[in-house]
């Protein structure tokens, strides 16, 4: 028998960019060391060069189609980490790590961007990011996925310290490059569909409310020991989102829905906000539900706002 040859840098490539996941993924695994000794080159030992790495090995995910030399991928990667450093090193303000994450929903004019969508490496990386811990989940959706991104403002969605934000991103980012590793030839959730599902919930949510009438399976969705936390709660008071929603609906708070996010457990639904004139309640032009499920119902509702707005409360 004659001995197997080993896949080459080119061949692996080249399949990576065919929305092939283990390919991508033994990538990342053979060149890790190079990447990591242009890190450390940079800035030296400690949390940030590990920071640098897996940002771009992350990006790598979804950049991988601009190789342009499939023998060459080894020096495009380490020249991805030296550019991550270089802006870690510029910048006076914190650079989000999950650089590619920010890409993940297709443009139609990118023609890459739509073949990859095709594929498995966004079930992939929703499947990773899946199996983070709740509380790093949370965070990485509201950094990444919505427009509730700034660490004050995910602090306050939240309810905890800024520094407990940045600590807990960290562990997410650290977690998710090894989850990503690991489970590159395994067979990954239909991400689309899952989102696709959520957005037929909201708009039926909506539709009910605007109706008065909740159909019986999207009541299910908000059973009735669903309650609202935050601004629109009551601290020590079980307060349930239907009639705190319909109170701003009937006030002339209408919202549609722009956008959503969908997770195992965490949905974000964004929504345009328009408010009538003369209405008691002065809404931002947007906002997003951060909603947290277990088996499918809502447990909390959770309102939030871009940072320069606040809603008076109910």
């Amino acid at each position: 028998m004659e001995p197997v040859e080993p896949l080459t840098d080119a061949h692996l490539t080249r399949r990576a960019q065919a929305g092939e996941t283990g390919a991508l993924g033994l990538l990342l695994a053979r060149h890790q060391a190079p990447m990591r000794a242009v890190a450390l080159s940079l800035l030296g030992h400690g949390p940030d060069a590990e920071d640098v790495v897996q940002d771009a090995a992350l990006t790598a995910l979804h950049r991988i189609g601009d190789v342009r030399d499939p023998d060459a991928v080894g020096a495009w990667l380490r020249a991805v980490v030296r550019n991550t450093a270089r802006m870690r090193l510029r910048s006076t303000r914190e650079i989000p790590g999950l650089t590619a994450l920010d890409h993940l929903h297709v443009h139609p004019d990118d023609e890459h961007e739509r073949r990859i969508e095709q594929h498995a490496l966004r079930d992939w990386i929703w499947d990773a990011i899946g199996s983070l811990p709740p509380k790093l989940r949370l965070v990485v959706m509201l950094r990444y996925f919505s427009p509730v991104a700034s660490y004050e403002e995910i602090a306050a969605a939240c309810d905890i310290p800024l520094g407990t934000v940045r600590s807990r991103l960290n562990q997410a980012r650290t977690k998710l490059a090894r989850l990503l590793l690991d489970t590159a030839q395994a067979s990954h959730d239909d991400a689309d569909r899952r989102t696709e599902e959520s957005r037929q919930e909201a708009l039926a949510t909506l539709a009910g409310w605007e109706s008065g009438t909740l159909p019986r399976e999207i009541s299910n969705l908000w059973p009735s020991h669903s309650a609202m936390t935050g601004r629109l709660g009551r601290p020590g008071e079980h307060v349930h989102p239907v009639p705190v929603m319909r109170g701003y609906l009937e006030d002339g708070v209408r919202q549609q829905l722009r956008r959503v996010v969908a997770g195992r457990d965490i949905d974000i639904w964004e929504m345009d906000v328009t408010t009538a004139q003369g209405a008691l309640h002065h809404c931002p032009p947007t906002l997003s539900w951060l909603m947290l499920r277990r088996d499918g119902r809502v447990q909390q509702l959770r309102v939030v706002y871009p940072k320069a707005h606040a809603l008076a409360p109910a």
